[in-house]
């Protein structure tokens, strides 16, 4: 009998464990939202055996997690990709990643920041080379995508309670006001300005008009970003956040610089403004 046969019938984190069965499921999940779709591929990130890992993917697909997408006849090979429900997995893993890196790497405090030797620092910086593989977040160009907590028009809703308390929480506006200030220096180097917060579409909207921001603000609210990269967040009024950091992509998404930890808003502009226009010489 299957595990999920055991589970209570109605609790729905005893029928989830039933679905998702062992860890091995969350560090799947965790490549495959990642970009990492194909068997080899998994096997080698993982190092699970090979019998394993096709026992893994085969009930994940038959749970409806994954789907099978075949890429060559001959012989017949597969990618995993994530179906509709296994994205609703995604905040799962953020929430996991934001508690084992506030209290099991960290020492359980609430910041929105980090320290420069933190392994949120060392993931960050990692991600030079990667490739951003949520379709939403891809131009086609070279791109800013500077990634922030939260900002909010005066109008439409305050701050959190207590926001200015949580350290680097502060100072959203600041940054996107003084990346306004430089978009003219950013598109004669031949790169686009593009916001990103975990905020819902209506509320980064309403920001970016009162703030008269001659660029668009992205909503994560689904936390496709966030998944596929791993970025460091923290959970604040209810609501898994993004921390401050900025990356640099290219026409072919990959990701060329990185921003984190950033303790000055303002001054990390100038300092990006810089480093694109080294790039794109």
């Amino acid at each position: 009998m299957r595990r999920v046969d055991l589970a209570d019938a109605d609790c729905g984190i005893a029928q989830a464990v039933g679905v998702l069965g062992d860890w091995w499921t969350f560090l799947l999940v965790r490549d495959i939202a990642g970009g990492t779709t194909r068997f080899d591929a998994l096997q080698r990130s993982l190092g699970m055996s090979r019998r394993a890992l096709a026992e893994r993917l085969a009930e994940l697909v038959e749970h409806g997690v994954l789907e099978k997408r075949r890429y060559t006849d001959r012989p017949p090979r597969y990618d995993y990709v994530l179906t509709a429900k296994g994205e609703g997995l995604l905040p799962v893993l953020i929430a996991l990643q934001e508690w084992g890196d506030r209290h099991v790497m960290g020492d359980g405090s609430l910041t929105a920041t980090a320290a420069a030797t933190s392994a949120e620092a060392r993931r960050a910086q990692a991600l030079a080379g990667r490739t951003v593989s949520a379709a939403e977040f891809r131009t086609g160009a070279w791109t800013v995508l500077y990634c922030f907590p939260g900002a909010w028009a005066p109008a439409a809703q305050g701050y959190p309670p207590h926001w200015t308390e949580i350290p680097g929480a502060a100072g959203c506006t600041l940054e996107s006001t003084t990346y306004a200030a430089r978009h003219d220096d950013f598109a004669a180097a031949g790169v686009q300005v593009r916001g990103v917060s975990t905020q819902r579409p209506d509320q980064l909207a309403a920001f970016a008009e009162h703030a008269r921001l001659p660029f668009p603000l992205l909503s994560d609210q689904d936390q496709k970003l966030a998944a596929g990269l791993l970025l460091p967040t923290f959970r604040a009024a209810g609501v898994d956040r993004l921390k401050r950091l900025t990356l640099l992509v290219d026409p072919a998404a990959t990701i060329r610089a990185v921003q984190f930890p950033i303790t000055d808003p303002a001054g990390s502009v100038d300092e990006m403004l810089r480093l694109a226009q080294d790039f794109t010489k």
